[in-house]
């Protein structure tokens, strides 16, 4: 166990604590509103956390407070983990980055790609290219989620059962083999669509390396990084430091408890895109791997290189996810000026921004409305907490984004 502390003031590092302070107060409203049921936020400069916030509760009905260590459904916050190990083993020579897929995953052999048509109509015809690893990294490969309800193609997903992009009571193996069946919606490399390719490469790091997902991470990354309670499982000691996860009320009036992530047991189902459960200290850790360039506390795990790779934006031509990505799903506002590295979004034009942010920032988020970023420019480390899977969108990611930039002093 470990819980994040701070280390500095914030003038010590040049960040404004009466920006803070709003920082604080707007989503403490927002608890106190009923709209949120706890958070936590944390800052960083040079490393050195310069504010860390624990407010409202990670369990209402038990009355169990947001504390420095508490645990969170990380999810999709899971996919840059899942790109660092994919990276790991490029740099030990065990796959390139332009391997085709079916190399290490033979059910990819022959993708087909989606033509016209519907249901049981749908055409396709062979690919013109082979799905590449670098595919599956950036989110061009073709593969979809069954939740978009906007293609052809993601209507199959959920008639093969992949609601929650895995097949009931499959394991790994089974739901890439359940994926290969699925005809692409589109050619791959031409477009971008957020998808079920980071479940891809955690099954990619099992073949290659010869270990579970889980096991691989464990020993590879998280304890040589020190992060304690990273994993995809809550031990029954963690299992009360775990906060409960809520979402929207039906009426709009409130929030309540809901299903979340199974964690108390070794899931069947290891999903690189967003199986793990982390806390504040645990992510600190990693953005720290990231913002030393692959090295921390004397431990490399990356090269300065690969990491760089990683953090820029692969998109062709320098595109944003509102040009490359597929319509209608990301054709909004939010994917102005932010581009795609591998495994992160990163900011390449920061006038577009719907929200502040330096160029080359880069991070994720999670579905509960958890996010870390990194700003190279400003040397600043950010992630926010609360277990909330909104009804409809929410600004929540926008205001944080706001109000940090406030809180740089120049």
């Amino acid at each position: 166990m470990a819980g994040l502390r701070q280390e500095v003031e914030p003038v010590e590092v040049g960040l404004d604590a009466k920006a803070l302070d709003r920082l604080d107060r707007h989503f403490a409203r927002l608890v106190d509103e009923g709209r949120l049921p706890g958070f936590l936020v944390a800052l960083a400069r040079g490393g050195r956390v310069a504010h860390l916030t624990a407010y409202g509760s990670r369990d209402i009905a038990a009355g169990l407070p947001v504390e420095a260590d508490t645990l969170w459904r990380i999810y999709s916050m899971t996919k840059p983990v899942t790109a660092v190990a994919v990276l790991m083993l490029m740099e030990e020579g065990r796959l390139s980055l332009d391997d085709p897929l079916a190399r290490h995953l033979p059910a990819f052999a022959d993708p087909r790609v989606y033509v016209d048509g519907t249901g049981d109509g749908v055409r396709t015809r062979p690919v013109e290219q082979p799905i590449l690893l670098r595919h599956l990294l950036t989110h061009t490969a073709g593969l979809t989620f069954a939740f978009y309800h906007c293609h052809p193609v993601d209507a199959l997903y959920r008639a093969a059962g992949l609601e929650s992009s895995v097949p009931p009571g499959a394991d790994l193996a089974r739901t890439i083999e359940v994926y290969a069946g699925l005809p692409l919606q589109f050619e791959p490399g031409t477009q971008w669509n957020y998808s079920v390719a980071s479940n891809v490469l955690g099954r990619v790091v099992e073949v290659v390396s010869g270990q579970r997902l889980d096991v691989f991470l464990a020993e590879r990354l998280f304890r040589p990084l020190g992060m304690a309670d990273a994993g995809f499982e809550v031990s029954p000691a963690q299992a009360v430091r775990l906060a409960e996860l809520y979402g929207d009320r039906p009426d709009g009036d409130g929030i309540e408890p809901i299903a979340g992530l199974p964690l108390k047991g070794r899931p069947r189902f290891l999903s690189g895109s967003g199986g793990m459960v982390a806390g504040a200290h645990d992510i600190h850790r990693f953005m720290e791997l990231l913002r030393r360039g692959g090295e921390l506390d004397g431990v490399r795990l990356l090269s300065p290189a690969t990491v760089a790779l990683m953090t820029a934006n692969q998109l062709p031509g320098g595109a944003d996810l509102r040009a490359f990505g597929s319509r209608p799903a990301h054709d909004e506002p939010g994917n102005e000026g932010v581009g795609f590295g591998l495994g992160v979004s990163v900011v390449v034009d920061p006038a577009r921004t719907k929200a502040p942010a330096g160029l080359g920032t880069y991070g994720w988020t999670g579905v509960a409305t958890t996010t870390f970023f990194v700003d190279p420019g400003r040397d600043l480390t950010v992630q926010f907490y609360t277990q909330l899977r909104p009804r409809a969108s929410h600004t929540v990611f926008p205001d944080l984004k706001r109000l940090v930039h406030e809180a740089v002093l120049p």
